[in-house]
């Protein structure tokens, strides 16, 4: 797939469609970011809180509408993950080549009017992708990637992700305890895949938790307040 053409259909499609706002255009382009990074794969899975960095989007029910949003209009197709130790997954439409959004129908008018404003150009690799991503190589070398993030290296290296990613450290300990100790393994005796990805998902969890644990004791708060009184009565005086 030609890198430029499928980003230039994207954009020429978003001129004319007045739904999107900003954000959806944002968490499209770190969508697009990442199929590019698993060349230009059908399906591929995504983490949220990746996305949200990458998107600049600090709600989570912003990313969650507008990823359902894009869904609906037939930008790409967004498989939600119930599993805890996997993402959910994304399989993004072709614009402008194939389907148009809402139509369902190809469009050679949109491929057209693409190629005649934006001359097609090889795709540049993105110099600044993070590291822990994969930016788009040529097909000279397209052995397939082992993955070396079955388990940390070392204790220090689980505390450096936790902190990269703007989480406590304290965390960071607990988590590598809790798997060392069961020599990193699932509770189903499976060895880990992806040391990287559970620890995201703790995160997700702990947060998840933490917004629960404040939401009840603000409720319970409320309730003493209502049933506190600041006055004295006599309550053998006749009404």
């Amino acid at each position: 797939m030609n890198y430029i053409k499928l980003l230039n259909s994207a954009f020429s499609t978003f001129y004319f469609d007045d739904r999107l706002n900003p954000t959806h255009i944002s968490l499209y382009m770190a969508l697009f970011q990442e199929w590019n990074s698993s060349r230009f794969a059908d399906e591929f899975f995504v983490n949220r809180r990746d996305l949200m960095r990458c998107a600049k989007i600090g709600s989570k029910s912003t990313y969650h509408r507008c990823v359902t949003d894009l869904d609906t209009w037939n930008y790409l197709t967004y498989f939600p993950s119930n599993n805890p130790y996997k993402g959910s997954k994304i399989k993004m439409s072709i614009i402008g080549t194939s389907v148009e959004p809402d139509t369902g129908h190809y469009n050679p008018e949109l491929e057209q009017l693409a190629e005649q404003h934006h001359p097609i150009r090889e795709p540049v690799v993105n110099q600044h992708r993070p590291v822990s991503g994969q930016a788009l190589v040529s097909n000279i070398n397209n052995t397939k990637q082992v993955n070396i993030n079955k388990q940390p290296n070392s204790r220090q290296a689980v505390l450096n992700f936790f902190i990269e990613k703007d989480f406590n450290a304290e965390e960071g300990k607990k988590f590598y305890a809790h798997y060392e100790a069961n020599d990193w393994r699932t509770s189903d005796g499976k060895a880990i895949r992806d040391w990287q990805a559970l620890a995201q998902n703790w995160m997700d969890r702990n947060e998840l938790f933490a917004e629960e644990s404040k939401s009840n004791k603000k409720g319970a708060s409320q309730n003493r307040d209502n049933l506190r009184t600041t006055k004295s009565k006599d309550y053998g005086q006749p009404l």
